[in-house]
């Protein structure tokens, strides 16, 4: 998938262990929830412990963050011995890279807002508007190709981009679901959790949660739309629908590996497994939320024993 462009299928994905991944099936907003609240719990340890190395290397930043603290508990962090250079250091470089996280994450932005006015350019070339047509409404742009492809173009005015093979390929209600699956990505900004997540994996390539963050995105968004779609239409009529768009791009074959969620989507459609109970859903999103409070225990736990 890319920006400003949510296809039916993309991200690769491969082996056994992809598939265990996939479960629990039924459950990707779920999925998707957990995996921002351990990147946020992550972020937040990277936080804590700029301003920790902070308040260790400088007075000022100590006399700051400590302000309202009984003497007991600065001096339970030992921060004036730990101080030093070496502080200095941690919390200058801390601080860096937040700054360049940030700065990835505007560009990214930026560069998915330019691709999308470029397509939007391309698209009114390629199919202008019609006499008596609302340039501000949503759209559904019908273009000459022998390539099965539909994808949602956000933006001001969004429009649902589908080729003519496409159109010879979807069924019945196959298009509407289609329609449906990438509304449920512009609904959900699923854009969103894409920069974020390619924003810190692009800046700490070497931190296996970012790299496994933006690679679970990219198959979770695909999951939580294929479930709008759904709902609406049926799981038959949007596995039926994949199949069509995708079956030309010989990802059904064993050595696969661009597009090897596909088929797993797929399974996961025409399979039998029921949806988590609400109930299920309700827990899991409840102690999801509990682990970025975990560094902040943690980082609490010294004032609190001076305290007690």
């Amino acid at each position: 998938m890319r920006h400003g462009r949510h296809r039916s299928g993309s991200a690769p994905q491969q082996g056994r262990s992809a598939r265990r991944r996939a479960r629990p099936r039924g459950g990707p907003v779920v999925a998707l929830w957990v995996w921002q609240c351990v990147v946020g719990a992550v972020l937040l340890c990277f936080g804590l412990s700029m301003l920790l190395s902070a308040a260790a290397a400088w007075q000022a930043v100590r006399g700051r963050l400590f302000a309202a603290a009984p003497h007991g508990v600065v001096d339970a962090y030992a921060l004036g011995a730990s101080g030093g250079p070496w502080a200095a250091v941690t919390a200058l470089a801390l601080a860096g890279g937040g700054l360049w996280t940030g700065a990835m994450l505007i560009g990214e932005v930026l560069r998915a807002r330019a691709r999308r006015r470029a397509q939007g350019s391309e698209l009114l070339e390629r199919a202008p508007l019609l006499p008596g047509e609302d340039p501000a409404g949503a759209r559904l742009v019908v273009l000459e190709g022998t390539r099965p492809d539909a994808w949602w173009l956000p933006g001001a005015a969004p429009q649902l981009v589908v080729t003519t093979a496409a159109l010879g390929r979807l069924k019945g209600s196959q298009l509407d679901a289609v329609l449906a699956h990438e509304q449920g990505h512009a609904a959900a900004r699923h854009d969103w959790l894409l920069h974020c997540s390619r924003a810190l994996a692009r800046e700490f390539p070497q931190v296996p949660v970012f790299a496994a963050f933006e690679a679970e995105m990219h198959r979770l968004v695909e999951m939580a739309a294929d479930d709008v779609a759904s709902r609406r239409f049926g799981r038959l009529t949007i596995a039926l629908a994949l199949v069509g768009l995708n079956e030309d791009r010989g990802v059904f074959g064993a050595s696969s590996t661009e597009h090897a969620h596909v088929p797993q989507r797929v399974r996961r459609l025409l399979s039998a497994t029921p949806r988590l109970s609400p109930g299920r859903r309700l827990r899991l999103t409840a102690l999801a939320t509990l682990v970025p409070a975990i560094p902040l225990v943690v980082a609490f736990v010294p004032g609190l024993s001076a305290l007690a």
